[in-house]
């Protein structure tokens, strides 16, 4: 059994870069049947510290972590490639069971790197025989930040894809503006039924998540993540405390009925 304070170490094989900051670190890892979307690793370096990152793929003997550079830790993360050592620890958090997205109308809300953790989900819903009745909604600050290009490309096939951005560059042919603009229009048979996931930037959350419930969705059927709460993943830093709730333990995949009263 692994004692959950100390790291061990974890080989990198393979880098997929998306954009100038943000690439893929598919990691080694023996176990990946206790790994579900929506968890987190640790991810430290020896006198730098450790960072918090959402699993964004899970395969035979590795997961994959999509990692953002934004400061010191990911910094030094990003000077390692493949074949060097990274320090983990996890996987911490509870995280989606896609089997409850498997039956009827499903929608998927992710923008910018929010995609990383629904990653699995999509890759699930696209795999399911009524995948015609998934949709999902990702939007990206510009055409340049989009993640999972090759993923995006074969979801657009399988499923409904709406694929958008903030803005871009004259001649782009794409869609442009916020996802919360797509929703009302979605051709959903019965909103009350229908299941939905929202990850992102929290105002952009908060506005989806009204949009859902405009369109007829009922709150006890959305499902959020607040990944960008998580902090050590054992409940004892305390910096991902809200109210009477932990974050790293009891999330950071919540039912919206309990998150919509974690006021910060």
């Amino acid at each position: 059994m692994r004692n959950p304070y100390i790291p061990y170490p974890s080989k990198i094989l393979e880098v997929i870069r998306h954009t100038e900051k943000e690439f893929t670190f598919r990691m080694e890892y023996k176990g990946e049947e206790e790994v579900k979307p929506g968890q987190f690793f640790e991810v430290s370096m020896p006198k730098y510290g450790e960072a918090p990152i959402s699993v964004s793929g899970i395969g035979e003997g590795f997961v994959d972590l999509t990692i953002r550079k934004v400061g010191r830790v990911t910094n030094e993360v990003f000077e390692n490639y493949e074949g060097d050592t990274l320090l983990l620890r996890g996987p911490y958090g509870n995280g989606f069971d896609t089997e409850l997205y498997r039956d009827g109308e499903t929608v998927v809300v992710a923008g910018g790197t929010g995609v990383s953790p629904v990653r699995g989900v999509i890759e699930a819903l696209s795999g399911f025989e009524n995948a015609k009745q998934k949709y999902v909604i990702a939007g990206f600050r510009s055409p340049a930040d989009m993640l999972f290009r090759d993923d995006l490309a074969d979801w657009k096939d399988k499923l409904n894809l709406i694929l958008t951005v903030d803005g871009a560059p004259e001649g782009y042919e794409g869609n442009i503006g916020l996802v919360t603009k797509y929703i009302a229009d979605l051709p959903l048979a019965d909103p009350a039924k229908a299941k939905a996931v929202v990850v992102g930037p929290p105002p952009m959350m908060k506005f989806t998540i009204i949009e859902l419930l405009k369109k007829g969705f009922r709150e006890e059927n959305i499902t959020v993540s607040y990944e960008r709460k998580m902090c050590c993943g054992l409940g004892k830093c305390g910096h991902c405390r809200v109210s009477d709730t932990y974050i790293c333990l009891d999330g950071p995949v919540f039912n919206y009925v309990e998150a919509k009263e974690m006021i910060d």
